[in-house]
């Protein structure tokens, strides 16, 4: 068992909780547009889906997805974002986001071990389509969440101005 793959996943999800845990103490700056950023990082890992010699049959695609999906909806209800006294707009402390990104590692590491018997293009390629499944629904309406306090805010302060 190869377990520099889970050394790397675990180096990447403390990586992604510091600063999740640090950036609730800052505002977010800009439009948020920040927020999307992130999904830029995925075009490589679309590349290896659609570019790859892997071999699934379209259910086991649709499944991936699905699986992604199913697993953004609990980051998603987490996520949430604030207008402080400063008038800046900060992330929502919640430790439930840290729990529910834990579980999403969790169930990656258990369906990665369940499926071991497939070949490892095969493998990479379908856990890149769960990992767009979850990181770009989630993504999206963390940024929609935001761009709403953000607008708001801004309209409040066109009244106020007038």
């Amino acid at each position: 068992m190869d377990y520099s793959v889970y050394m790397i996943a675990i180096l990447v999800a403390a990586l992604v909780i510091w600063r999740r845990a640090r950036g609730m103490y800052r505002p977010i700056r800009g439009n948020g547009s920040r927020l999307i950023w992130p999904m830029l990082f995925l075009i490589p890992s679309l590349l290896l889906i659609f570019g790859s010699k892997a071999h699934a049959p379209a259910w086991e695609w649709g499944a991936a997805l699905a699986i992604g999906c199913l697993l953004s909806v609990p980051l998603i209800i987490t996520t949430n974002f604030e207008r402080r006294d400063d008038q800046q707009i900060y992330a929502v402390k919640n430790i439930g986001f840290f729990v529910s990104f834990l579980g999403v590692l969790v169930i990656r590491f258990l369906l990665r071990d369940y499926l071991s018997s497939l070949d490892q293009e095969t493998m990479a390629a379908l856990f890149m389509t769960v990992l767009v499944g979850y990181v770009v629904p989630w993504r999206t309406v963390s940024y929609l969440k935001f761009r709403k306090l953000y607008l708001d805010g801004e309209k409040k302060i066109d009244f106020v101005s007038k």
